[in-house]
């Protein structure tokens, strides 16, 4: 057998022994390529982006003057350096988030003490407990077996696509009530989605209707986390970002609580939802979808799905107790004046994260049953912890309390007299409608709280009114970015699944933004004065 293959020349080797084997570097690479290399790779958008925060800083200390304290002028300065991180992400959020801990006392606005307490305080710590109850219910599963049960529960037999739909998108706002809107649309967008795989997935002409429930029901899970999210504090970062920087404006005022939120903000969400839920069956529950559903989705399939989840385990129904008796704490501890709550006995020193943190506890103390020593809980399974949520509330505390001591609080407010004589029902309205569009195209909705809220201040202050009727609606209105996919998280879960386009989202979201514009509208100076403004002193 004949050998066709060309051998190569061997490389000479050179008998010096300092000599390296490989070469070093190309002997053709002339170093000026290297250096005009070296000079693109800095010369870049990002690297742009990174130097701009400290270029308007330094441009605001040189050419702004204010007839107030320097450290006025130089907190305008760190607001224009960490604002301008976040919008363009020159860095990652969370290490932008950490900013202030640096700039403060590098700008003689605070001490790193005084900045570094405003990262853990009583609403960090409503989160970080709610979070870990999360964490356990994600991992045992129990969230799935409620959307199912749920489901199968609004099924109908035959088939009703309305109801259908009313199931999935209530399971979605209740799981989104007690944790954030993004962790339940992740989690129940399998769900969903797996109700759907039964279903004919051709665009053909009869199964349009099919392609329309699809739609409506990946839609439906979409805004049901981001409505959900708005009736409890623990539901998203936004209410939280508020709450804060209620109690750092105003300390002695009373803390806004977990029941007073939930009291305006559960009816707020209701009649959002119930907004979603007729825009949805109107555009995409046509009158012959139920007949043409029946073929491929019933009760059967619902049942199989929560027959391969099993019987309720020990653990799962420790975990839904800890989380029940935690609601309960959160709605018992501050209820009226005339019936003051279990946080009377306490003397006012226990808050909703003490309450959040002490049923976390437990998961950490209570066995599991499965294997010996194991608890409900480990360590291990905290590290989905969401930081990067976590450090953007200590920023947005920090930067309130910033606002207010360096005396820029009192800046703004000089700059807004003109709006005096404007009437409150046009305003709010508009604050809303700001919000909402600040977070659909520039930043996120926690970004946008933390931006506005302390300009939406002054503002109140200008029109002698009470700062929570223009704070809440600037909050709710950062939390309806329903048009674009890039709005939220969540609404790119739900693009990601390809059911859905951007024109679906546009022609359903602006409808609903507009209800929940118009609700907001309504029932803040109404209900919301009546919870929030009635018997609370500044």
């Amino acid at each position: 057998m004949s050998n066709n293959h060309i051998s190569e020349p061997p490389i000479p080797i050179s008998d010096d022994p300092r000599t390296p084997l490989l070469p070093t570097r190309d002997q053709n690479q002339r170093p000026s390529s290297s250096i005009r290399s070296f000079i693109a790779s800095c010369l870049t958008l990002k690297n742009f982006y990174v130097l701009l925060g400290p270029l308007l800083s330094a441009v605001i200390c040189f050419l702004v003057t204010f007839d107030a304290p320097v450290s006025s002028r130089n907190m305008l300065a760190v607001l224009a350096w960490v604002f301008s991180w976040w919008l363009t992400e020159a860095v990652p959020a969370p290490i932008t988030s950490m900013a202030p801990m640096f700039l403060f006392p590098l700008f003689g606005i605070c001490s790193a003490d005084a900045v570094a307490k405003s990262y853990m305080d009583d609403v960090i710590a409503l989160v970080l407990g709610s979070f870990m109850l999360a964490l356990a219910v994600e991992h045992y599963n129990i969230h799935r077996r409620l959307a199912l049960n749920v489901t199968l529960m609004f099924c109908g037999d035959p088939i009703n696509p309305p109801l259908l739909l009313l199931g999935i998108c209530a399971t979605t706002a209740f799981v989104s009530m007690w944790m954030h809107n993004v962790a339940a649309t992740v989690m129940m967008m399998p769900v969903a989605t797996g109700i759907l795989q039964n279903l004919p997935s051709s665009l053909t002409k009869t199964n349009v209707v099919i392609n329309k429930f699809c739609k409506a029901v990946v839609l439906g899970v979409v805004y049901s986390a981001a409505i959900g999210g708005m009736s409890t504090l623990t539901g998203t970062g936004v209410n939280l970002i508020l709450v804060g920087m209620w109690k750092s404006y105003f300390p002695k005022a009373d803390p806004i609580s977990f029941s007073q939120w939930s009291l305006f903000a559960f009816p707020l969400a209701l009649v959002i939802f119930f907004a979603l839920w007729s825009i949805l069956c109107l555009m995409y529950c046509s009158r012959g979808s139920g007949k043409a559903l029946s073929a491929y989705l019933d009760k059967s399939h619902l049942k199989r799905e929560l027959d391969m989840l099993g019987p309720m385990a020990f653990a799962e129904k420790m975990i839904l107790a800890i989380f029940g008796i935690l609601i309960v704490l959160w709605i018992t501890r501050s209820i009226t004046d005339d019936i003051p709550g279990w946080g009377a006995l306490f003397h006012g020193r226990a808050g909703d994260g003490t309450a959040s943190v002490m049923m976390a506890t437990l998961l950490f103390i209570i066995p599991n049953k499965k294997q010996m020593g194991e608890k409900l809980m480990d360590w291990n399974k905290c590290k989905k912890l969401p930081w990067n949520i976590i450090l953007l509330l200590g920023a947005g505390f920090a930067i309130a309390d910033g606002v207010r001591s360096s005396g820029l609080a009192d800046v703004l407010s000089k700059s807004l007299d003109f709006l005096e004589e404007a009437p409150y029902l046009a305003i709010a309205p508009m604050v809303c409608l700001i919000s909402a569009t600040i977070t659909e195209f520039i930043a996120s909705n926690n970004a946008t709280t933390t931006l506005l809220v302390p300009l939406l201040i002054q503002i109140a202050k200008t029109m002698h009114l009470h700062p929570l009727l223009l704070m809440v609606p600037g909050a709710i209105g950062a939390q309806l970015a329903f048009v674009l996919p890039t709005g939220t998280p969540s609404n790119l879960v739900g693009f990601s699944t390809g059911h859905i386009e951007i024109i679906d989202m546009i022609k359903t979201g602006l409808p609903l933004k507009i209800a929940a514009i118009i609700a907001l509208s309504i029932l803040m100076p109404t209900l919301g004065a009546f919870v929030f403004v009635s018997n609370r002193v500044l």
